[in-house]
């Protein structure tokens, strides 16, 4: 299976990620309001245990929604986006104990998750997750650098880009569908 190919197969399986990042944008939105109407730790805690849900619930959506069939078995591309996860818990790993400001903890975030981003432009063979990718981490470093923001209104502006994003994403697999 060439490169095109295998994007375009999980293109078709994960609705061009559109959903996997709505289900990211959410779980960011509610640990932002769990963090202005509780704690900060509980929080981080539905951020952590929610994330391990984004996956099979964007899976999920794809199957009800848009009626998305499984990848094709022996799609090196597939490897590539799971080992990318390790990634995001490495990231909450790092991102827990190197902020020593609660306020940098959804920033860091930011910039581990547009990192992963970064790299479904080749999985997806999608341009758009370079920008996806990008914003988020341009707002983890200017959040962190330049603005003291409350823990929750960083968590509901990671939530807020991922969101529009995947509006976005929605509307170019519209297009790629209607193509195939």
């Amino acid at each position: 299976m060439d490169i095109r190919a295998a994007q375009n197969d999980l293109r078709q399986a994960y609705t061009s990620g559109a959903t996997g990042v709505l289900v990211s944008g959410m779980v960011w939105l509610a640990a932002g309001m769990i963090a202005k109407l509780s704690t900060f730790q509980n929080s981080i805690m539905f951020f952590f245990v929610a994330g391990m849900f984004i996956f099979p619930l964007g899976m999920l959506l794809s199957k009800m929604f848009f009626k998305a069939k499984a990848t094709v078995k022996g799609n090196a591309l597939s490897t590539l986006a799971g080992a990318s996860t390790i990634l995001l818990f490495i990231g909450l790993f790092l991102a827990f104990f190197v902020s020593k400001n609660e306020a940098h903890f959804y920033p860091i975030m930011m910039l581990i998750i547009g990192a992963r981003y970064l790299m479904f432009q080749t999985v997806y063979g999608m341009r758009s997750f370079f920008l996806l990718g990008a914003v988020l981490i341009a707002v983890g470093f200017f959040a962190i650098q330049y603005f003291q923001i409350p823990v929750y209104q960083a968590a509901c502006i990671g939530g807020a880009v991922e969101v529009i994003f995947a509006l976005a994403l929605f509307k170019s697999h519209a297009g790629f569908s209607a193509q195939s």
